[in-house]
């Protein structure tokens, strides 16, 4: 017979109380049933989880090693009710979200009529800022992040990722003609960033194999400037497929160097405070972010899907 959550939970109360009789009033059981509890968790298990005597209760070695698996295992599962217990709340009050303004542009606000119907009471909070900012400082709750994370003090739930390409426009392309190798790239415009520099390395190799890392001829702070300036035919942008892919599709933008442009994913992740329960609201739009990215953008894996510690 396998042991059960109950029974664990009857041991960890007895120790953690330190007697038969406050463990059996804390759980609202009778001490003979507490105590035939125990009795059949070590039949179970086939060892003295606890000496007894009239004075004091004592772990064994066995029931040390025990109760240190059992702790994680009743907590994993008080995780999970305590989840579930949360989604069937109907999600709402004011919800704070911060995320960089291509983000909000071609991936939220676009999803933002589907998320209002299914939770009408969610009052959303859009801000943007292009770097990383402090959660607590915004007053923020959520914040979606792209590329790799740094910051231990937060959770992270991965939404999918987006694949980085260099692209131009067809009227700036027919005027200085389309590079064919990296190296052709020296006589052309790059649109890059004014910081941080990594996001200015491409996804193409230079002479000596490396990643190309370029120096802008034109700037921006923000992706979302650097594609308008793509799309005035202003030079060669390197983006992230969430902001090209329907430009892309309808031919306002090309992409070029197709053939040796590695194939470079961006991480995308929700996070919010490590200290901070996962609120009915936060939830709701962690989730939907998640699901719709299935559904639309594809190239997701199944670790996608699963919550897990910020890097």
């Amino acid at each position: 017979m396998r042991t059960t959550l109950e029974e664990m939970q009857v041991l960890l109360t007895v120790v953690d109380t330190g007697a038969l009789s406050r463990a059996a009033e804390q759980l609202g059981m009778a001490v003979s049933a507490v105590s035939r509890a125990l009795a059949r968790l070590e039949d179970k298990l086939g060892v003295t989880l606890l000496h007894r005597t009239t004075r004091r209760l004592q772990l064994s070695e066995e029931g040390a090693a025990f109760v240190e698996q059992a702790r994680s295992i009743v907590a994993a599962a008080q995780a999970a009710e305590e989840h579930m217990r949360l989604r069937r709340q109907r999600p709402a009050g004011r919800l704070r979200v911060d995320s960089a303004s291509p983000f909000l542009v071609h991936v939220v606000v676009p999803w933002l009529p589907g998320y209002r119907a299914r939770y009408p009471d969610v009052q959303l909070e859009l801000t943007s800022h292009e770097g990383i900012v402090d959660l607590l400082e915004h007053r923020t709750d959520v914040a979606v992040r792209i590329g790799a994370l740094t910051d231990s003090s937060l959770h992270a739930r991965r939404i999918g990722r987006s694949r980085l390409r260099l692209v131009a426009s067809p009227a700036y392309l027919a005027q200085r003609g389309k590079p064919v190798t990296p190296a052709d790239l020296a006589g052309h415009v790059r649109l890059g960033f004014t910081q941080p520099r990594s996001l200015n390395t491409w996804p193409v190799h230079d002479a000596d194999g490396l990643p190309l890392t370029i120096e802008p001829d034109l700037a921006a702070a923000s992706g979302e400037i650097l594609l308008q300036m793509a799309l005035a035919g202003l030079g060669i942008a390197c983006l992230s497929d969430f902001m090209t892919r329907r430009l892309r599709a309808s031919g306002a933008l090309v992409q070029v160097l197709s053939e040796p442009t590695q194939t470079t994913w961006q991480p995308i992740h929700a996070v919010y405070y490590r200290n901070t329960p996962l609120a009915a609201c936060i939830a709701s739009f962690v989730d939907y972010l998640a699901e719709r990215w299935r559904a639309e953008m594809g190239d997701i894996d199944e670790e996608l899907v699963a919550p897990g510690p910020a890097a």
